[in-house]
């Protein structure tokens, strides 16, 4: 017995060992697979996707402002020196960033930032053909208020507007996508695209707080000696305070996510208005702001999360934003009774928006109307046509409508949410129990382009405005619709998407749906509070 209780000890303590090292030389062999990098207006994001989960440690130094970041376990890498060169000038946030071997298994990264952010760090388990990803989003540290942006962008366009019958009033994404080469292959690496690129990307804006020029933090007189390391000492400082042994993944646990600036107009752009367009009278003063009617439109996806693809490749992301701008022109291009219509987009440029934070922004504006835009995908490439969808609180209306409501509330999971951070927002912004007069309205709104989109020739997979319980629809105030436009996964389909007339029909269809609501059910009228 004893002998035997000897062996089982030693298998044991063997079994220990044997899981200590194997923990050991996952952390040794820890690879950088990818790194990207997501720059926007409303934040920008930077990925590290590696075969294991990463463990980090930040902090942030002022004047000039930087941001550190130490990452445990790895040794410097090619793929880890790229991003250097993925940092743009028209970044808002990130004026450049070094990288190095801090110590041994210690890979620090340094970035200079143009402006004070309030960061953001945590980790992504594996989703999709994703691996583990450490994520860094750099937010402002003052939020700039949609609403406040939207009335000044409209201020700004009253002396191009007024007494003239120009309609073509075009605005432009703030920070634009990376700017695509001349072969139309997406410069993340994805597939080639065949639409022409908005023509409303002007070059990057300056950041909206001026930055100083760097100046170099105070050093003594005598040389320092070359193993000094300021940014080192600092987090040893910070790490000697008491707290927890390992550092939270998060910097800013309890900060709401900063609301984000609507997009600038650019040089107008002539647009041809589907009939009827009424042409927009008198105008905004510094003295008063008219009835302005806003329509929130939500391209889906965007950033990390690239939508359904298509058998050619084509990505979702990509097809329904420029859906949008198209759609942004004739909405910003018309009136109805004489208001001036304005489009609000939730994203107008290649990076992620979580689904509550797409809600948020649009009941902020104190939007009349949203419409998210969507191309939807099926596991056989048979599927096809268009689908408009409205919010349902007892249940789909089909088995279809479940499974897709269900596929677009996961983006969150595969665009990348700080689920400390996000969540008591997605708390307040979606468990609002929508009203059945807004349930209403939306199906008013829903049949109305559905009528449309059929008008254009485009086959519908359902005759009918369906019902789901799209987390993104949940605005309890607002008539909100999603709006498949088609089967991306269809070879057919998918062609003609990638298609700009094809895009130009279907942002003309949806503007007359738009148009045949409010001619039957006129916007209220209502003060804004700014």
């Amino acid at each position: 017995m004893k002998a035997g209780g000897l062996k089982r000890r030693v298998l044991l303590q063997g079994g220990s060992l044997a899981l200590v090292l194997g923990v050991h030389q996952i952390a040794r062999g820890a690879s950088i697979l990818a790194v990207r990098v997501w720059p926007a207006a409303d934040y920008t994001r930077v990925t590290i996707e590696s075969d294991v989960r990463l463990h980090s440690q930040q902090l942030v130094v002022g004047n000039p402002p930087r941001l550190a970041v130490d990452i445990e376990g790895i040794d410097l890498s090619s793929e880890l020196r790229e991003l250097v060169g993925k940092i743009k000038p028209g970044d808002p946030y990130i004026n450049g960033l070094r990288v190095g071997q801090n110590a041994p298994k210690v890979v620090r990264i340094v970035f200079d930032l143009k402006q004070t952010v309030a960061p953001q760090v945590f980790s992504l388990a594996p989703i999709a053909a994703y691996k583990h990803r450490l994520v860094l989003d750099l937010y402002p540290e003052k939020a700039i208020d949609p609403m406040e942006a939207l009335i000044t962008e409209r201020l700004r366009d009253a002396p191009r507007t007024s007494g003239s019958n120009d309609t073509s009033v075009a605005s432009a994404p703030a920070v634009p996508p990376p700017a695509t080469p001349p072969s139309g292959l997406a410069p993340d690496g994805g597939p080639p695209i065949l639409v022409r690129p908005s023509p409303n990307v002007p070059a990057p804006r300056p950041v909206p707080t001026p930055v100083a020029p760097p100046v170099r933090p105070p050093v003594v007189a005598t040389a320092p000696p070359p193993v000094q390391d300021p940014l080192g000492d600092l987090m040893a400082q910070q790490s000697m305070r008491p707290g927890p042994a390992t550092p939270p993944p998060v910097v800013a646990e309890n900060r709401p996510l900063p609301m984000p600036p609507s997009p600038p107009a650019a040089a107008p752009r002539p647009v041809t208005p589907p009939p009827p367009v009424a042409v927009a009278r008198g105008g905004a003063t510094t003295n008063r702001t008219d009835r302005i009617i806003i329509v929130a439109l939500d391209p889906g996806h965007g950033g990390e999360d690239p939508g359904a693809i298509g058998p050619a490749g084509t990505r979702e992301k990509d097809i329904v934003l420029q859906v949008a701008f198209r759609l942004r022109d004739r909405i910003n291009a018309s009136s109805i009774n004489g208001n001036p219509m304005r489009a609000f987009l939730t994203r107008d440029a290649d990076f992620f928006v979580p689904l509550g934070v797409r809600v948020q922004k649009a009941r902020r504006v104190q939007a009349d109307l949203f419409v998210s835009i969507h191309a939807d995908a099926f596991t056989t490439p048979a599927a096809r046509g268009a689908s408009v969808f409205a919010l349902s609180q007892s249940g789909a209306s089909s088995s279809a409508a479940r499974w897709l409501a269900n596929k677009e509330n996961d983006a969150d999971k595969v665009g990348g949410v700080n689920v400390g951070n996000h969540e008591a927002q997605v708390q307040r912004a979606l468990l609002d129990m929508s009203t059945t007069a807004q349930i209403n309205d939306s199906l008013k709104l829903g049949g109305a382009m559905l009528g449309e989109i059929k008008g254009i020739g485009a086959r519908l997979h359902k005759g009918q405005v369906e019902q789901a319980g799209f987390a993104v629809l949940k605005a309890p105030d607002i008539p909100s619709v999603l709006v498949e436009t088609a089967f991306i996964s269809n070879p057919e389909e998918e062609a003609n998407l990638r298609r700009v007339q094809y895009q130009e029909d279907l942002a003309d269809a949806l503007m007359r749906g738009i148009q045949r609501y409010f001619a039957q059910n006129p916007p209220l009228a209502r003060s804004r509070q700014l």
